[in-house]
């Protein structure tokens, strides 16, 4: 039976694809900062572990109590929506911290036991926003987009050891908790200034054509950790599809 390390998930894409791994009856080790035992099955084949991807002790504790894992799915991350101008950069390092260097450090760690058996799978889920441009996104999609690039080159380093390494691009999911998993608030980013220009860009949000649920996350995330044919980007999601085919 193979065993799945998941992390972020308390809510949203996370946590349906513990439920999905879960369903087609792997083992889940599903980490959270904080765990929440009332989220998941309670099954000899599901585990909570506490992670914070962005403390060294904290990742070296959940890996050695993991044990031997078949496939890594870096999924926590933070939002940030809001003009740049206006964003802090300390935040835009906090970011970073969880964005990209939390997913990098996730990865390494990994890494060693995936190369010594010549058998693993990397999941790195990013966004939309690195398939085409967005407004009031640069920082976030800053940090995803690092990890785009990341994830390519290090596929082709790990592809030697018969270790895959995959991207899920999901779309924009309203039902998620995006904007407020933050702890700056969207209205503290959007000065006087930029009112005019992001009340419709806000307007749009609220009525979007196309969207992404966390069931669609969860089942491109288990094609790629199943996908054996070398394809890079999976993207998830009518949105994301639609951007994926329109680049």
């Amino acid at each position: 039976m193979k065993t799945v390390l998941i992390t972020g998930c308390s809510s949203g894409y996370g946590l349906e694809t513990a439920r999905r791994f879960y369903a087609e009856g792997w083992n889940v080790i599903a980490t959270m900062r904080t765990p929440r035992r009332d989220v998941l099955p309670k099954s000899e084949r599901v585990r909570l572990l506490a992670l914070d991807v962005t403390n060294a002790e904290s990742i070296s504790a959940a890996i050695e109590d993991s044990g031997p894992i078949d496939v890594l799915v870096n999924n926590a991350g933070v939002g940030v929506v809001g003009a740049f101008e206006a964003t802090p950069m300390a935040h835009i390092r906090k970011v970073f911290e969880t964005n990209t260097f939390g997913v990098m450090a996730m990865t390494q760690a990994v890494i060693p036991q995936f190369r010594a058996r010549r058998a693993g799978v990397i999941v790195n889920v990013t966004s939309s926003v690195t398939l085409a441009a967005m407004p009031l996104a640069a920082a976030y999609t800053a940090s995803k987009t690092a990890i785009t690039g990341f994830t390519g080159s290090l596929a082709h380093e790990l592809e030697a050891f018969n270790v895959r390494v995959k991207l899920v691009e999901p779309g924009y999911a309203p039902t998620t908790r995006f904007a407020h998993n933050t702890t700056v608030r969207v209205e503290d980013l959007i000065p006087e200034a930029y009112a005019a220009f992001a009340a419709p860009i806000f307007a749009q949000f609220a009525t979007p054509a196309l969207v992404t649920t966390e069931a669609d996350v969860a089942e491109a995330v288990w094609h790629a950790a199943n996908d054996k044919s070398g394809r890079l980007r999976f993207p998830a999601g009518a949105d994301a599809v639609a951007l994926a085919k329109a680049g």
